[in-house]
């Protein structure tokens, strides 16, 4: 006899509490194999393909393209035993685990921590987290919504809804007893919510061009809520430097002739790069970051490098991980491969994690500098400006030479002035000579 398994959308980041359902790969009637990607999603931080947890047949897409639904909500019913062969289960219905399934997981890192004076000192830790996901086995039935938490209100009425929308309805000052569920079951959804919550339009004057909305959510609203998350947490100061950079790219472009970069794309930004992992050996403070909660400053001894691009989803950071270990021809091989993937929007949730330092590279608009925004989590970050044929004053003669600007945002809780000033400094006179980084 057939064999229903819903599959329920999984946490595929930390703390994912929903994601949109951007494609479908298979339709009803389709035979899938396990770990075979059936559903492309959006999280608040990327794109992400999800593998099948099983094999059999598709017998019904759950969720429509385009539409949010929480974690753990049931999106595709497969059919494991299409053939009618499986032994007879006398009505028992035996849980079964989701094989391992390709592409989850999060990366482990270490960090160490300097307390402030008169604090406590604390215990260095590390820990590894993993995730299995665990499905529904059930016969065939219609869909029947998950038990939300209860909160009975007077009169003894329970309003079906899941904590997420309980908790947007009681942030938006809506009643919950007050609305019909328009969800599988009478369930109160996210959309009766802010329904609820949006005033009947009055009649207006239609503007001559119009006007046109487009929702926030995904990776735009992740973004939005992480810059007003720090812009109004860390106190930044933002410091410039304008340099000559004409030994950097005469440098570049020897390199570029040279048998160990052919084939090797080369770019400014991957002597930035460098130069950002070494000058954080010499002011450590930077590649630090804020731990409130502790009271502690965490100091990292990895460089886990994040660059800010520009996608058609929106901006994300993935990272370089462990930067500071790799070579200039390592570090241009791996700024190549992620900016690639960031623009293909295949980005995993996994790759924007745990960042210690960021450069946003707003030269490749055009653009001179700027005053960015700290990741959170972080404590610098720097704007690497467009690269100008400008007239400078070399041997008191003005000359047109290769001119860049800097700028460097940072957490005025963890680096001092001295301390900032010192690593805009370093990597300036490493991108105006490369020649000194024989000197650190």
């Amino acid at each position: 006899m057939p064999q229903f398994k819903h599959f329920p959308l999984p946490d595929v980041g930390e703390g994912l509490v929903e994601a949109e359902i951007l494609t479908w790969h298979v339709k009803p009637g389709d035979t899938v194999t396990v770990n075979q990607i059936i559903v492309e999603i959006e999280t608040a931080k990327a794109a992400v393909e999800l593998p099948c947890p099983f094999a059999g047949v598709v017998t019904e897409l759950l969720v429509e393209p385009g539409k949010t639904v929480d974690v753990g909500t049931p999106i595709i019913v497969i059919d494991t035993d299409p053939n009618g062969e499986a032994a007879p289960t006398n009505g028992a219905v035996e849980p079964e685990r989701v094989p391992n399934l390709v592409g989850y997981g999060v990366k482990a890192v270490t960090a160490k921590r300097r307390a402030r004076v008169g604090a406590p000192a604390a215990v260095p830790a590390s820990a590894a987290v993993s995730a299995a996901v665990e499905p529904t086995t059930v016969v065939p039935a219609p869909v029947i919504a998950p038990e939300p938490e209860p909160v009975a209100p007077a009169g003894g009425y329970v309003p079906l809804a899941k904590p997420p929308v309980r908790k947007l309805a009681k942030d938006l000052g809506i009643d919950l007893a007050a609305l019909a569920g328009s969800g599988p079951g009478g369930v109160i959804t996210r959309e009766d919510v802010e329904q609820a919550a949006t005033p009947a339009a009055a009649p207006v004057a239609v503007a001559s061009r119009g006007e046109r909305r487009v929702p926030v959510k995904g990776v735009r609203k992740a973004t939005a809520q992480a810059m007003v998350e720090s812009a109004f947490t860390a106190p930044h100061v933002t410091e410039f430097l304008t340099i000559d950079v004409t030994p950097m790219m005469e440098l570049r472009a020897k390199l570029k002739d040279s048998p160990e970069f052919r084939g090797v794309k080369l770019t400014p930004l991957a002597f930035a790069a460098k130069a950002v992992c070494l000058a954080v050996r010499r002011t450590p403070d930077v590649n630090a970051t804020w731990d409130a909660a502790a009271n502690e400053i965490v100091y990292k001894d990895y460089v886990h490098l994040g660059i800010a691009a520009a996608t058609p989803r929106g901006l994300v950071v993935p990272k370089v991980r462990d930067a500071d270990q790799l070579s200039l021809r390592g570090l241009a091989e791996a700024l190549e491969q992620l900016t690639a993937t960031a623009r293909d929007g295949k980005t995993t949730p996994a790759d924007m994690l745990n960042g210690t330092i960021t450069i946003t590279n707003v030269g490749v608009f055009g653009v001179d500098t700027g005053t960015p925004i700290i990741n959170p989590g972080e404590s610098a970050i720097l704007a690497f400006g467009a690269i100008r044929d400008m007239p400078w004053v070399v041997d008191g003669q003005v000359v047109p030479r290769k001119v860049c600007q800097l700028a460097l945002s940072f957490d005025h809780r963890v680096v001092d002035g001295q301390q900032g000033s010192q690593f805009l400094a370093d990597v300036g006179a490493l991108l105006a000579d490369p020649a000194v980084a024989i000197t650190y």
